[in-house]
């Protein structure tokens, strides 16, 4: 008979006790399931973009994952992942605090697992890789650009964890590629209504692209769109065609943003500020760009919010502040829809990521 198990996972956690396993230091990772739990045979982690942008900095002396092309990094950055789930049995990264998701196949399910699973069933966790059991045992390949990693392992969903089966309609990893932010476009779905004025900062990157697609969807003909994009994204997010405004700035110069919302947007400035982008030190930028009143969506995992709640103070912005909650319901099936309705933006992902 198999051990019993608690539907959140507490029965993993190896210290400190009485936590959830997200915020858990270690969780035991021995592959041999609680009576609710999944053992899923593990084919890629899709990385986090944050998290993965720091293993490789501090793997690679501050290098960018698309710099990384020799297999002297690439090795680097396969030891500070297998030691950090040698460490803490689990993917989470020990500087952002932050995981991603994986891509397997249902290997054993536990006798009391309530569920439509079955053995065999190909499916993407939908949590964090921050919380999951995780065991490697080789990296195999790695596509540092997309986040991407292929391994051989196993890991373990709990009663309490969501998932979506791969859709047989798109290739596996340009599914795995949009399930990874299911929750940015699902929440723009949610926070964009007709007439809106959205800002996407980052929106030439890959949860950027979905959430502009949904603002330009959401927001209709008497809305408008604009994208902050870097450099190198900027003519991606121009040919996408969901932008009224491409802008480059630093998104880290608060300054330099407003002054460029202000100008595009007449001084009205924007009712809804969707951050997507994987550095540090932008909150300002997202809050300045905001109407009073307005909201302000940080799914980058790379949010300080200490920074953005007293920043927000310091300049007196009375703005709706939202955490980038992975889950939103629906997001999955919101996600994978975008891909079905827009070629343009199915291309894209498509050359990307898959």
């Amino acid at each position: 008979m198999q051990k019993k198990g608690c539907p959140y996972g507490t029965h993993r956690v190896i210290s400190p006790v009485g936590v959830l396993p997200q915020p858990a230091d270690k969780v035991d990772n021995t592959m041999e399931i609680y009576d609710n739990e999944v053992l899923i045979n593990v084919q890629t982690l899709n990385v986090d973009s944050a998290s993965f942008t720091e293993i490789v900095r501090r793997s690679c002396d501050g290098k960018k994952p698309a710099d990384i092309t020799t297999e002297e990094d690439m090795n680097k950055i396969k030891e500070t992942m297998l030691s950090i789930v040698a460490n803490a049995g689990k993917h989470k990264n020990p500087w952002t605090g932050s995981g991603g998701m994986l891509i397997g196949t249902v290997e054993q399910i536990g006798e009391n697992y309530v569920g439509d699973l079955k053995v065999g069933d190909k499916i993407a966790t939908l949590v964090s890789l921050s919380l999951t059991p995780l065991v490697i045992d080789e990296i195999i390949e790695m596509r540092p650009a997309i986040d991407q990693v292929d391994i051989k392992g196993h890991a373990i969903l709990f009663q309490s964890g969501i998932y979506a089966v791969i859709p047989d309609d798109m290739p596996e990893n340009l599914a795995l590629s949009v399930l990874d932010v299911a929750g940015a476009p699902a929440q723009t779905a949610k926070l964009v209504k007709s007439g809106d004025t959205v800002l996407v900062i980052g929106g030439g990157g890959k949860s950027g692209m979905l959430c502009m697609y949904e603002a330009k969807k959401r927001a209709g003909v008497t809305g408008k769109v604009i994208c902050i994009a870097t450099p190198r994204s900027a003519k991606r997010a121009e040919g996408l065609g969901f932008a009224d405004h491409v802008l480059v700035c630093d998104a880290t110069n608060a300054v330099e943003v407003y002054n460029a919302i202000m100008e595009v947007t007449d001084g009205k400035l924007c009712d809804v500020v969707i951050n997507c982008v994987s550095i540090e030190n932008t909150e300002m930028a997202s809050i300045l760009a905001c109407k009073d009143d307005g909201t302000v969506y940080f799914f980058s995992m790379a949010t300080n919010f200490v920074k953005a709640a007293l920043g927000a103070e310091g300049v007196g912005k009375d703005v709706n502040m939202i955490v980038g909650n992975g889950y939103c319901k629906g997001h999955a099936a919101i996600a994978l829809q975008e891909m079905r309705e827009s070629e343009v933006l199915r291309n894209i992902f498509t050359e990307l990521f898959a």
